[in-house]
């Protein structure tokens, strides 16, 4: 059964068929580093992680990209409220949010890109759109682009155009807006006073990027100038997706992203979790009152990415609870296993193909995890056919079940496994090498999988 997901762009769900059918080109917008990324934020990176599994689930060899947004008016801003260098501020919570992320077990995209280092190509891709007639500046030395040179503007989000003329007041210049009708959205900023030392001598002028470019300039350069898939939260459908869309396909008269995927809001006490509204949770919050940040992870598998998640600590509690069971379950079944027969284990194939099925209805994760539950119960099979199983499910839940060990296991040994996993993650391989050497000498072996690691005992 063909991947079919929800396509934002066309409002339908699609069978997903990639450019070149055998691998699927993947941008994901990343977090903007002035602060730690809350649950809310992640919610968007988990679902893309989920993407990015299935996909590879089904066969595709997914090349992903996020950006880290590390100059912007958030970032100079607060950057110069703490009295730091852009550089070391924005540095800081981007390591805090890949930590964060392996916590979550989100694997890393092949490429993370940093605005900064690629001030050449929005510049160039400003210069085009000048040239090809889309984009002007205004009397400060900023540029525009002109929405209406595009007649395709509002294809994403229908917002309504409001008609510009060059160098006319309305234009939108900060970075994020809420409008009912879209206005000229700047490019390029030409430097004041309040941007400090952030600036690049350039043939556009002293100044720096506006938000909206540097996604568009950056997917291009790694992914081409069409791609397979855009995901990020529906609160960036307009303006910014829809801006990457007129500015990508204005400059290179091609189609930009072939499928646009978008996540729902996490809600609290029915209002968007936000900085802007204080009522955000961190990962730090969540193992400070002693849970685990996986059950978070499981929380958002729990119900579809494409429907409002609502947060309250007694919901992630009991997804806690299951993961707990579902742990449990697991270490019971590698301890039976012991004792089967089985030489090389086999998934069951027609859980697989419901497995298959749930994923296929636009990721449903919920309906994947129900069969998930459904084949850790079923006594019919062996010990070790379920384990296998669930562990090549895994590969796309991302729940560690193959690093999950029994409790006999000592705890010394249990840190060095976590230790591996999380080197693993990241895709530090010496550091990994190292840790399995440092388990073996210690009596324990070491299987890497496809889908994941196997600790056991030396006997």
């Amino acid at each position: 059964m063909a991947l079919k997901l929800y396509n934002t762009l066309t409002k339908q769900l699609e069978p997903f068929i990639s450019r070149d059918g055998r691998s699927a080109g993947m941008y994901t917008c990343g977090p903007t580093v002035y602060n730690y990324a809350h649950i809310g934020n992640f919610r968007a990176y988990l679902s893309a992680d989920v993407a990015k599994r299935a996909l590879g689930y089904f066969g595709y060899e997914v090349h992903h990209v996020m950006n880290l947004t590390d100059v912007d008016d958030k970032t100079i801003r607060d950057s110069q409220a703490a009295g730091r260098t852009l550089e070391e501020f924005t540095t800081f919570y981007a390591d805090e949010f890949k930590q964060d992320s392996a916590r979550l077990a989100i694997l890393p995209p092949e490429r993370y890109t940093r605005a900064v280092e690629h001030i050449g190509e929005m510049v160039a891709l400003i210069e085009t759109l000048i040239e090809k007639g889309h984009a002007y500046k205004s009397e400060d030395g900023s540029v525009y682009f002109k929405i209406s040179s595009d007649p395709a503007y509002g294809q994403l989000s229908h917002v309504a155009k409001t008609e510009q003329l060059e160098n006319a007041a309305g234009r939108i210049v900060s970075d994020e807006y809420e409008k009912d009708n879209a206005s000229d959205f700047a490019l390029w900023k030409a430097w004041d006073e309040s941007d400090g030392d952030v600036f690049w001598e350039t043939s556009l002028g002293k100044g720096r990027p506006g938000w909206h470019i540097e996604c568009s300039a950056m997917s291009m350069k790694y992914l081409g100038h069409s791609f397979d898939i855009h995901t990020g939260g529906v609160d960036l459908i307009f303006p910014h997706h829809e801006n990457e869309i007129a500015q990508s396909e204005c400059a290179t008269g091609e189609k930009f992203v072939r499928y646009w995927l978008h996540n729902e809001w996490v809600m609290v006490e029915g209002k968007k979790m936000s900085k802007s509204a204080g009522n955000f949770t961190t990962l730090r919050t969540i193992e400070e009152r002693g849970i685990d940040p996986m059950a978070y992870r499981l929380l958002v598998l729990m119900s579809h990415y494409r429907s409002p998640l609502n947060f309250t600590w007694e919901a992630l509690t009991a997804a806690a609870t299951s993961l707990a069971r579902i742990k449990a379950a697991i270490t019971t079944l590698k301890e039976e296993a012991v004792y089967a027969s089985e030489v090389v284990p086999a998934s069951d194939q027609a859980y697989e193909e419901r497995f298959r099925d749930a994923l296929s209805d636009d990721l449903n994760t919920a309906q994947a995890l129900a069969v998930l539950q459904d084949l850790l119960k079923d006594k019919n099979l062996s010990p070790v056919t379920r384990i296998a199983t669930a562990f090549n499910f895994d590969r796309v839940l991302g729940l560690g079940l193959a690093s999950i060990v029994s409790e006999n296991i000592p705890e010394e040994i249990s840190k060095i496994i976590e230790q591996r996993e999380l080197a693993r993650t990241e895709k530090d391989w010496t550091k990994s090498d190292e840790l399995r050497i440092e388990l073996e000498s210690m009596g324990y072996e070491v299987k890497d999988t496809t889908e994941g690691s196997v600790v056991s005992r030396r006997l």
